[in-house]
């Protein structure tokens, strides 16, 4: 029993989070316009993949590969994840008859991106109580 007396006192003596902080990393979680596409890209390789793209017009199948240091079925895979979900465009083309694909984002995939980084951002400012 006086176990129990010593926690209340003690959530009761804790300070209540700043409730501007909480709406701002709750929000992100709680925002039912986001859905479950914008979980994608939390996955090392998707996010990654999002990353280099975010500050390159646009990259080759090669150069995601080598950055992210990955297979090329592992990177097809996500790389395809992305597009599925409009994330990404893929174009093909051939250069002395050796395939090229390249990759970059989409106005859709640049917003979702966008979205992400504010969210982490807030989560930052938040562990620092500011």
């Amino acid at each position: 029993m006086a176990a129990k007396t010593v926690l209340k006192r003690q959530e009761a003596a804790a300070p209540a989070p700043d409730a501007q902080r909480l709406r701002a990393v709750a929000g992100y979680f709680a925002d039912r316009e986001a859905g479950e596409n914008d979980r994608l890209i939390y996955e090392r390789v998707r996010l990654g993949i999002m990353s280099a793209l975010s500050v390159n017009r646009s990259m080759t199948f090669a150069e995601l590969k080598e950055l992210l240091q990955t297979t090329d079925g592992n990177l097809s895979i996500h790389a395809r994840k992305l597009e599925d979900a409009g994330y990404v465009a893929c174009k093909k083309r051939f250069s002395a008859r050796v395939p090229k694909t390249e990759f970059s984002l989409t106005a859709k995939g640049k917003r979702v991106f966008a979205r992400h980084l504010e969210h982490m951002e807030a989560l930052i400012q938040a562990a620092k109580g500011t």
